[in-house]
């Protein structure tokens, strides 16, 4: 039996490591939005032949008055770019205007944000997290509602709730730092990223505290540290082929899917990384201090 419970000190200096450098990364970058967020337009498209440089696509679009342009290559021959909220009309005259330039192109997407609604939307986000968080702790003091000894069934969600923020704090902090250093923007599919890392994280955090319950109702009149590591150890091997089989799909979608879902697969796979390893290595641990407190 992995004695994961007893050497919890070197699990909570490796995440209060990654949360430092999550609050600093946050601190001097911040997240860098998409439009979802901010406002402007997202258009892609993919050329029949040659791909242009950014700098002569630049120089194409230079005299249409588009703001700053964002230009991203993707794939072989497609690029997206970013630039400020543009009507429809103008619109088709980017479109005529690349044609002309760059002979025939296809394109794949185009969308248009304000900046009202990509601050709604903002605010929808915060939200819908913030509500999540709650209706959690609620639901999983209700299902421990039996459980009094030695830790008060709320306690459970207070744990699960404290490692569901250092799943979020941590993915979120990844993202700052890729948006400052490979130009990663976060959009409305990050947010649901982490709505679907919130779940699948507290998910495996219940099937540990599930299974401690369990031991406790069987005559766990012994040291309560070794039973919560027990049941640790009971469902490790399930929590571990969950989260495999899930991130060999998240892989695939990662490395194989389009251009639109790339950001999306890879928060869902970070997020769900550290969300197997704070059911074993966060809240399950903090449940054994609080018991500890609560005895002195």
């Amino acid at each position: 039996m992995i004695r994961f419970i007893q050497r919890r000190f070197w699990s909570y200096i490796f995440s209060g490591a990654l949360i430092a450098i999550s609050i600093v990364s946050l601190t001097l970058w911040g997240l860098r939005l998409g439009i979802d967020f901010t406002g402007g337009s997202l258009w892609e498209i993919e050329f029949a032949n040659e791909r242009p440089t950014n700098a002569d696509l630049q120089q194409t679009l230079a005299l249409l008055d588009l703001g700053n342009i964002v230009i991203q290559p993707a794939g072989e021959k497609q690029m997206i770019l970013r630039f400020r909220d543009v009507s429809e009309a103008e619109h088709q005259a980017i479109l005529q205007t690349v044609i002309t330039a760059h002979s025939d192109i296809l394109e794949k997407r185009f969308e248009s944000v304000g900046p009202t609604l990509g601050s709604e939307l903002g605010r929808r986000a915060l939200w819908a997290i913030g509500l999540a968080l709650l209706f959690i702790i609620i639901y999983i003091a209700w299902a421990f509602r039996k459980v009094a000894r030695p830790v008060a069934s709320w306690k459970y969600g207070v744990a699960a709730i404290i490692a569901l923020a250092h799943d979020v704090l941590i993915t979120i902090g990844v993202f700052s730092v890729l948006g400052q250093f490979l130009a990663v923007e976060v959009d409305g599919l990050f947010v649901s990223a982490l709505l679907t890392v919130l779940g699948f994280s507290v998910h495996d955090t219940i099937v540990v505290f599930d299974r401690t319950r369990e031991n406790l109702f069987r005559g766990g009149g012994g040291d309560f540290t070794e039973l919560v590591n027990k049941s640790v150890n009971d469902t490790l091997a399930r929590s571990i082929n969950t989260s495999l089989t899930t991130l060999l799909v998240l892989g695939a979608l990662f490395f194989f899917g389009g251009a639109t879902i790339h950001y999306f697969a890879l928060a869902l796979m970070v997020g769900i990384a550290i969300g197997t390893y704070s059911s074993i290595f966060v809240a399950s641990p903090l449940l054994v201090d609080w018991s500890r407190i609560s005895k002195r």
